[in-house]
């Protein structure tokens, strides 16, 4: 696992358990330190391995740079500098026909970068402010989503020169329910978290009015799920995400110390988890082990699991089975037993 610090320092993990024990402390692989005269000189916003060879990741960071690094010998291979700070950064999960980098600075402006030629190609104009996140979709490797500080969300097709695809409007285009100057705005504030299901079919936002809103990702329609206050008191990116491979799906969200753990479709709050001693900066799940991590204030990453109840190992086995004989299932462990330390 790729972790960044606010020191500017990146660690890579080794997530396997080879103690035996439920509860373990993972060791760190490597490390890009302080001594390291590659290291990013202020925090590091955003890391992510190339999602085909993990002997490349890429780190963005406050200090106006994104390097690209070999795994092996730690060392930058690229390094693209910009004008303001880097809030985030996104490589397609999917892409097949680009080898783009989309990146939210503190310019209004989106850049594209090609990590084949190494070098900014294509620059994204509509935001009127800084944009605080972006992600690509995981189910179309041309379609770009990015939220900005201007209260907007944009979708984009990254070969289409005309501007965005659409604009996302919290009202649905009713101009009744709306003022004047929060027509086409995604939320009464600053955007600051994006996040598309595992299947691309759906975009939860959040922003600072504590909101959190899920849309049709083709559409741009506004479901109108009602997530009640969602506590969001970044002044940069949240970092939330959504869980893949079980059902139904939770959102997983930065609160305080905690997080908080909300069922997808109904806005349910299911629970809330607590271990951290300081604020939560972010989560990422883990689809294949099936598990939660977040990373705090408090310089601890913490891995959370599904809580395997009796009932559940039992219905665990029978599903087995059907899944044996050709019937889908899935692990009822996972619909509704993310733990907390009042569990």
């Amino acid at each position: 696992m790729l972790s960044g610090g606010a020191d500017g320092v990146i660690v890579i993990y080794d997530l396997e358990n080879c103690s035996g024990k439920p509860q373990y402390t993972c060791k760190a692989v490597c490390t890009v330190g302080r001594s390291s005269r590659y290291v990013h000189k202020f925090s590091v916003e955003t890391v992510q391995w190339y999602p085909y060879d993990t002997g490349m990741f890429v780190s963005s960071s406050f200090d106006k740079t994104m390097k690209v690094w070999d795994t092996e010998t730690l060392k930058p291979a690229e390094v693209f500098e910009f004008e303001g700070n880097v809030y985030s950064h996104h490589l397609s999960p999917i892409a097949r026909k680009h080898s783009l980098v989309a990146v939210g600075t503190k310019n209004p402006k989106i850049q594209l970068c090609d990590l084949k030629s190494g070098s900014r190609i294509h620059v994204l104009q509509g935001h009127r402010a800084e944009v605080l996140s972006v992600r690509w979709s995981p189910r179309y490797e041309h379609i770009l989503a990015t939220a900005s500080a201007d209260s907007k969300v944009k979708v984009w097709d990254v070969r289409r020169a005309s501007g965005s695809l659409f604009t996302l409007d919290q009202h649905n285009g009713d101009k009744s329910k709306a003022a004047s100057e929060a027509v086409n705005t995604a939320h009464n504030g600053r955007v600051n978290g994006l996040c598309f299901t595992g299947d691309g079919l759906y975009l939860l936002t959040t922003g600072t009015d504590d909101r959190m809103r899920l849309w049709n990702s083709a559409t741009g329609e506004n479901t109108l799920v009602n997530y009640g206050k969602v506590c969001n008191e970044s002044r940069k990116r949240l970092q939330f995400t959504v869980s893949r491979g079980c059902s139904p799906e939770f959102v997983f969200v930065p609160c305080g110390s905690s997080v908080a753990v909300y069922a997808l479709h109904t806005g349910e709050l299911v629970t809330m988890l607590r271990g951290h001693y300081n604020n939560v900066d972010c989560c990422e799940f883990h689809p294949d082990y099936q598990e939660l991590y977040s990373g705090g204030k408090d310089c601890n990453i913490l891995a959370w699991i599904p809580v395997l109840r009796a009932s559940d190992v039992e219905e665990e086995s029978n599903c087995t089975n059907q899944a044996a004989a050709g019937q889908s299932s899935v692990n009822p462990a996972f619909q509704d037993a993310w733990s907390s330390d009042e569990d």
